[in-house]
């Protein structure tokens, strides 16, 4: 039988859109399915991060996946002038990809030089483990859509999770480092669930 591939186990709708978050889910979104890329961010939440990226990186293609529909909403509510809906011309490097990043990967000849990951959902659950997006399995595939010199960046503040990912590294052929670095906050991180005092990144190479 034909191993199932993991699929996206959060939800995909939350609360009710605005009417200006439907129009511009029906009417822009569209516009901006992404074909390549240079930076992908997967899961990105509400975008705030995404954002910082097209900011700091103007030359870039910046393609944000997320299947969380308020999320996208989130982030297009966000990037376009609240009067015409116009996307503003510092985000104007955006794409986004409204759905599970592994069906953008199957169609994608993208290579990135930056793949980021932040605080994904750490299933922490023993009988939900299998659940985890991070495992070796997937940081494989990750790797191959690298440019030689690309990097995967995890933030996580769930140490446990931390540590499960470091021992899925160990069984592929992919190096890691621990940066001591900080990044843009975002709501997820306020959040902290976890309780912890400050997220671990890793930053993992070819």
């Amino acid at each position: 039988m034909e191993k199932q591939e993991i699929r996206t186990f959060g939800r995909r709708h939350g609360k009710k859109l605005s009417a200006r978050q439907q129009d511009l889910i029906t009417n822009l979104l569209p516009s901006l399915t992404p074909e390549n890329g240079d930076i992908l961010e997967i899961g990105f939440g509400a975008g705030e991060h995404v954002r910082e990226l097209a900011l700091n990186n103007p030359d870039k293609i910046i393609i944000g996946a997320e299947p969380f529909m308020n999320g996208v909403a989130s982030l297009l509510s966000a990037i376009t002038d609240e009067k015409t809906n116009r996307i503003l011309d510092e985000y104007k490097n955006i794409r986004i990809w409204a759905d599970d990043v592994r069906d953008f990967l199957r169609e994608t000849d993208s290579k990135f030089e930056q793949i980021w990951v932040l605080h994904p959902d750490p299933w922490p659950k023993a009988r939900h483990e299998k659940r985890r997006l991070l495992s070796a399995e997937f940081l494989n595939t990750l790797s191959k859509y690298l440019t030689d010199n690309g990097e995967i960046i995890i933030g996580t503040d769930h140490w446990e999770y931390f540590d499960w990912i470091l021992e899925q590294i160990k069984t592929t052929s992919l190096s890691a480092t621990i940066p001591d670095m900080k990044i843009i906050q975002t709501r997820y991180q306020h959040k902290n669930k976890a309780g912890t005092n400050n997220p671990k990144y890793l930053i993992i190479k070819h």
